[in-house]
């Protein structure tokens, strides 16, 4: 039986993500339907809740001024989620190594997870000023403890019988590592990778507010003080919309990287 044509299965992979799709844009379209409507028949004044038709508008009004102010909010979210990928990484490796190092070090990342973000972020700004080297730090420190928690769930994962296997065949702690307990790990730290990117953009446009000179959370706190909540929810769409892209992103690099995993989804 010959398989069916390239455009054949990319309609079908197209309509198969039109039909997942379907119901979030419905839901979505009637949300943003009765919000256009209680505001039309409300008649609630534009400064206090904006139609999002208004917010359309005026968002593409002032394109340019949100296009230039998403650009450095971009640069610190990828700044900071490369150094939260990469020290959590680092740190996954030494205390899946090190029992000692878990034990030393997990209490501590724990804790920095409880620190109010509102009253570190304007200290950062002091000790490190305004330049992008605090937004990275502190979308780091949103981000990295997600990607830790799910590599070390990942390497408890492993399939005991692969260890012992390769254990038998007298591989190093490396090798064992390298090939049973890292490949294991890659459908948690994937999960981990969605859920922390997420907070990246939202980490952040928090620190913009504590001290920066341009990027969406200036834009945002200029429009609050100017009393435009129309232009405020165009940048929290802008920023929506960026994490979504971003979101989507880490499905595409996940699908590359583990084509099996998108097969068995498929097949759902």
């Amino acid at each position: 039986m010959r398989s069916p044509p390239p455009s054949d299965s990319r309609l079908s992979a197209l309509r198969a993500a039109l039909c997942r799709g379907a119901p979030a844009l419905l839901a979505g379209g009637a949300f943003l339907a009765a919000w256009e409507l209680y505001v039309g028949l409300s008649g609630i004044k534009p400064a206090i809740l904006p139609a999002p038709s208004r917010i359309l508008v005026q968002g593409w009004l002032n394109r340019d001024a949100l296009i230039s102010n998403t650009w450095p909010t971009l640069g610190a979210t990828l700044g900071g989620f490369a150094l939260s990928l990469a020290f959590a990484f680092v740190s996954s490796i030494l205390m899946d190594f090190v029992p000692f190092m878990r034990r030393a070090l997990l209490p501590i990342f724990i804790a920095s997870q409880t620190l109010p973000l509102v009253a570190i972020a304007p200290l950062v700004v002091l000790w490190f000023g305004f330049g992008l080297l605090p937004k990275i730090l502190l979308v780091a420190l949103v981000t990295f403890f997600p990607l830790l928690v799910a590599l070390l769930q990942g390497y408890e994962s492993t399939d005991r019988d692969i260890a012992e296997l390769l254990n038998s065949m007298k591989a190093s702690r490396w090798r064992i590592f390298r090939l049973a307990r890292l490949p294991s790990s890659l459908p948690y730290f994937f999960a981990g990778l969605r859920i922390s990117i997420t907070y990246a953009v939202v980490g952040a446009i928090f620190a913009e507010y504590a001290g920066a000179a341009s990027g969406l959370g200036i834009y945002i706190l200029n429009a609050k003080n100017n009393f435009r909540p129309d232009l405020v929810l165009a940048a929290v769409v802008v920023s929506a919309l960026l994490t979504l892209c971003l979101f989507g992103l880490t499905l595409t690099i996940q699908r590359l990287v583990m084509p099996w995993q998108s097969s068995k989804e498929g097949r759902r």
